[in-house]
């Protein structure tokens, strides 16, 4: 292991392989290298390791993956590859693509058994399953929870849950069961007593670590991989912004950071692998890459603000190319903006809230514009497209007293909660009548009234006439079960009246450094950078700036950097890798034989909150 003592003294570090990042990309690349032989150090920006996987719903999106079939699922390879065809259309990258087909379940398997990292599977339906291809279950798996006291001394650097997100910094357990204790606590003498235990037991251990260490989603997927990396000896320095790549003969053979106590100078034998996160806050790429902030319109990303693109900067220094080329230049993330103590505010990613019947979107105009049970990335997309011709992106959610009491909106929870506060701060915007609603909310209060009339006409019978909502697996799987005909659909009722806007932003960028399929940084001629390298959402997404399903990102993300790393570490390349993969599949189906979960056992499993 390199000596860190070194650094105190102002001389430089020696390694094999310097990863800048510390989520799963940089993580998941260290850890591979690692186990290959490599001496590796991970710097991070940030003061916390984790990066966005620790904000995320920790779910990978793997066809064909091992955790899934032990539970039963069969999936098909070529099914997964048509899908993929048709989903990143005329951005399809077939050598990208293929490689990730084939690695994918072999690096689920490889972690699961040589690391601390755990999954378990998921109902998750693609979001896309009417597309050929398209299933409704079995491609999406679920970090298992975790105990981070695990990570001892390092407890305190993993980065915490996004804080809008929780119930007083707590998590929940990954079971839709869970949560309906949580909303049925005022009904039921069970559910009560379940969420008195669950909030003595989340206080206790505020009290004593400061904040909740039964961690779940991402934050779950995010300690797992610090604990494994950390296991194995490699330095994860937090607070260590890279500066500078150093350049040798053409070759990237370390690089400049600035730690805690003064400048670094760390030299890498084999390369550098860039992981900083993408470039959701850095201004200026923002304005080329989304259409929304270029006209004007406001974006408040819920990706830690270190993501500055770092990376980015980095590759072009060298001679690389990030390339912004795509219609869809990120993972679009419908949000809005929660006023929080002490004059902050917090950005609430809307996740559960547009799925449930009741709930309707409307532009300033006063008209609904899109399936609102759609993928926060699609109904994103049709954001931007209806705000085309306005300086400002943003719709409204619209919903009656009985509704928002029963599923809470955005930020706001459900009964027994006040709303009192929020309405006061701004954050909700209440009305007797419809009109009055949209006079307060800045909405066309006529053609709102003329929206919901239309709407309810359909909503009266479970159908959704104008968008189809409830018409496809996904679109019902967030919604409310227990709600006929139609989980997602029901009637706007008798007021008073909510609005909450909501405005774009993002859960990382689609666009970024271009790369070869292991990884190498690539110059404007498609030759490759020497001792260069990107993973995660630095590196250009392999999706064409679609959003296929619960998981995309991070999927993606560790097999690639499971392949980056054995690239480096110069593992040969696999003999007959489909045939390896499909292996994998029978072997754990054939194992899971007298134990398979059935669809029960599956969704109590499910984390309804996760966001992939």
């Amino acid at each position: 292991m390199a000596n860190l003592t070194d650094s105190s003294l102002g001389r430089p570090l020696d390694c094999d392989l310097l990863v800048i990042g510390a989520g799963a990309g940089g993580l998941s690349t260290a850890i591979v290298a690692k186990k290959h032989g490599l001496d590796v150090i991970v710097i991070e920006k940030d003061r916390h390791f984790g990066g966005t996987t620790a904000f995320s719903g920790g779910v990978l999106w793997i066809p064909g993956n091992p955790v899934s079939a032990r539970s039963g699922v069969r999936d098909s390879r070529e099914a997964a590859l048509t899908y993929l065809k048709n989903e990143t259309g005329a951005y399809y990258d077939a050598a990208a693509v293929e490689a990730f087909l084939d690695a994918g379940p072999e690096m689920v398997d490889w972690f699961e058994r040589e690391t601390e990292v755990k999954f378990i599977p998921t109902l998750y339906p693609d979001y896309h399953p009417t597309v050929p291809g398209g299933v409704d279950i079995g491609r999406s798996i679920l970090a298992a929870p975790y105990d981070i006291r695990n990570l001892g001394a390092d407890m305190d650097r993993l980065r915490p849950p996004l804080q809008t997100i929780t119930f007083i910094g707590m998590m929940f357990n990954s079971s839709n069961a869970d949560l309906k204790h949580f909303f049925n606590a005022t009904k039921s003498l069970k559910s009560a007593i379940y969420v008195a235990k669950r909030l003595a037991a989340h206080l206790k251990e505020l009290a004593l670590y400061r904040r909740g260490v039964q961690v779940t989603s991402g934050n779950a997927l995010a300690a797992r991989l610090a604990k494994s990396a950390l296991a194995l000896g490699i330095p994860i320095l937090t607070g260590t912004p890279a500066r500078e790549l150093i350049v040798a003969d053409g070759r990237v053979t370390g690089a400049l950071a600035r730690g805690p106590n003064g400048d670094l100078r760390i030299g890498a034998r084999r390369g550098v692998v860039l992981a900083s996160g993408g470039f959701s806050h850095d201004v200026q790429r923002l304005r080329r890459a989304y259409p929304h902030v270029r006209r004007g319109g406001e974006h408040l990303s819920p990706v830690p603000e270190a993501n500055t693109g770092d990376g980015a900067r980095l590759a072009e220094q060298a001679g690389g190319r990030v390339d912004i080329r795509l219609k869809d230049a990120a993972a679009w993330m419908p949000v809005s903006r929660v006023p929080l103590a002490g004059g902050r505010f917090g950005v609430f990613p809307h996740l559960l809230d547009r799925y449930k019947p009741g709930i309707i979107g409307v532009t300033r105009q006063g008209k609904r514009f899109c399936n609102e049970s759609e993928s926060y990335h699609d109904v994103g997309a049709a954001m931007i497209e209806a705000c085309r011709h306005e300086a400002e992106t943003a719709m409204w959610l619209i919903c009656d007293h009985a509704t928002i009491r029963k599923y809470g909106l955005g930020f706001a929870k459900p009964a027994p909660v006040p709303l009192a506060g929020l309405i006061a701060k701004g954050y909700l915007t209440r009305g007797a009548t419809l009109a009055e609603l949209g006079a307060k909310a800045g909405i066309d209060g006529a053609a709102l009234e003329a929206t919901v009339r239309e709407y309810n006409l359909g909503a009266a019978q479970g159908e959704d006439r104008q968008f189809g909502r409830g018409s496809t697996a996904f679109n019902r799987y967030l919604a409310d079960p227990a709600n006929r005909p139609n989980p997602c659909v029901a009637p706007v009722g008798a007021g008073p009246y909510y609005a909450l806007k909501v405005v774009m932003g993002d859960l990382g960028s689609f666009d970024g450094i271009r790369t070869d399929t292991v990884g190498r940084v690539l110059h404007d001629d498609g030759s490759a950078i020497a001792g260069l390298y990107a993973v995660g959402n630095d590196r250009a997404s392999m999706m064409g700036g679609n959003y296929p399903g619960a998981g995309i990102t991070l999927g993606p993300i560790m097999t690639f950097g499971y392949l980056t790393a054995r690239h480096i570490a110069g593992v040969p390349e696999r003999a007959a890798p489909a045939a390896r993969v499909q292996s994998l599949a029978d072997a754990a189906l054939a194992g899971a034989a007298a134990s398979a979960l059935d669809a029960t056992a599956a969704r109590s499993a499910q984390g309804a909150g996760n966001v992939a």
